[in-house]
């Protein structure tokens, strides 16, 4: 193996590809990316048994090979070489020879013949999305998916193709105690698919995107599905992952269709009340008493015995009778910071119905807080 790159390319595609791995003490070449030097560049692969990433650098190859080495030492390596052209070159007894202008090293490597095989989608049929539309909406749902593998099913992200609504995506996640869902314009494909997508996957997804520079080529970022296996692809980076397995439940059930009470209010001016009133909340419960009076407008309260109570009244368009309900203020101000809109409406039936909350006059999220009953 023989390349030159311009270390500014081999640095991106190390940073994207190489940040996958992790400390596994019995398999110590998953610590490692797989250089694969050909005619035209050089593909760097990386996975942790469940995702795979693989991303193409352009370089001029002088002799192909592969070849393994330790991935965050490469990379931070190269990451603090000049700009310059990066000559990378496999030796003799498993060493990788890396020079620059006046810096010089060898790596001892691992041979690539125990390297996981990364599985293989065939693509076809892709869905297609923009890119700026898929980060926003990875952002907006993945805070809330549940954190234990208790129920596996509600591990990952739900992805609706076109089944829910026509030439559209919809991305849901959940704990059972708050939900979020939210709608991305679909293109190129009919196909009607549901799938369950691992958090951590979507999470890669998201910091590869926020890498890649934006370009003509990265518009739009293209999902292959297989069985039990889903591809990402963008650019010259690819991720696939395993799907979660189980039936995501009937989450339509539980989001109001009508509500009781409305109101409208600024969300930067919500947040401030909430998070001033949420001072004197319940310690480990996080209660927060929502009022919605006609005449003062959005009351939020909350009583402590130890530290005291506090009051906050906020102007707000009202609509509907009064009401009130009990939520965990985090949940509340999860959902606030994603909404993405100067102005929030918040939605509720009663207090032991889910509390809704969506930005005024858009449809495409929303996002519930189930009630803490007293």
């Amino acid at each position: 193996m023989k390349i030159t790159c311009v270390q500014e390319n081999l640095n991106l595609g190390l940073q994207i590809a190489g940040y996958l791995t992790n400390k596994k003490i019995n398999l110590p070449i998953l610590n490692n990316v797989l250089i694969e030097a050909k005619e035209g560049g050089v593909k760097l692969s990386s996975t942790n048994l469940e995702i795979g990433i693989s991303c193409k650098v352009r370089c001029k190859t002088e002799q192909e090979g592969v070849f393994t080495v330790d991935a965050r030492l490469l990379s931070d390596y190269v990451n603090l070489l000049p700009n310059e052209q990066v000559n990378i070159e496999l030796e003799k007894d498993d060493f990788l020879k890396v020079s620059c202008k006046n810096y010089q090293t060898k790596m001892k490597g691992i041979p690539a013949d125990d390297f996981p095989v990364i599985p293989h989608i065939e693509k076809e049929k892709p869905f297609k999305v923009k890119v700026k539309d898929f980060k926003k909406a990875i952002s907006q749902v993945v805070f809330a998916v549940a954190s234990s593998e208790n129920r596996q099913e509600l591990s990952g992200v739900f992805l609706s193709f076109n089944k829910i609504e026509k030439n559209k995506l919809i991305m849901v996640g959940t704990d059972s105690y708050r939900l979020a869902e939210k709608t991305i314009d679909l293109t190129d494909n009919n196909d009607e698919k549901e799938v369950i997508v691992p958090t951590k996957a979507l999470q890669e997804v998201l910091r590869i995107l926020n890498n890649i520079k934006e370009s003509p080529d990265a518009d739009d970022i293209e999902i292959y599905l297989s069985d039990n296996q889903i591809l990402f692809t963008c650019d010259s980076v690819e991720l696939i992952s395993r799907l979660v397995e189980g039936q995501y439940p009937d989450y339509k059930q539980i989001i109001p269709k009508e509500t009781k009470t409305s109101v409208i209010a600024s969300t930067n001016e919500l947040v401030k009340n909430i998070k001033t009133v949420a001072l004197f909340s319940k310690t480990g419960i996080f209660d927060i008493n929502l009022i919605f009076d006609s005449k003062k407008g959005l009351v939020m309260k909350t009583t402590n015995i130890q530290l005291g109570e506090s009051v906050s009244e906020l102007d707000v368009e009202f609509t509907g009778a009064d009401n009130e309900t009990i939520l965990n203020y985090r949940y509340l101000l999860d959902g606030l910071s994603n909404v993405d809109s100067d102005e929030v409406e918040v939605g509720l039936v009663d207090s032991n119905i889910p509390c809704l909350i969506r930005p005024k006059e858009k449809k495409d999220y929303l996002y519930i807080v189930m009630p803490i009953k007293q």
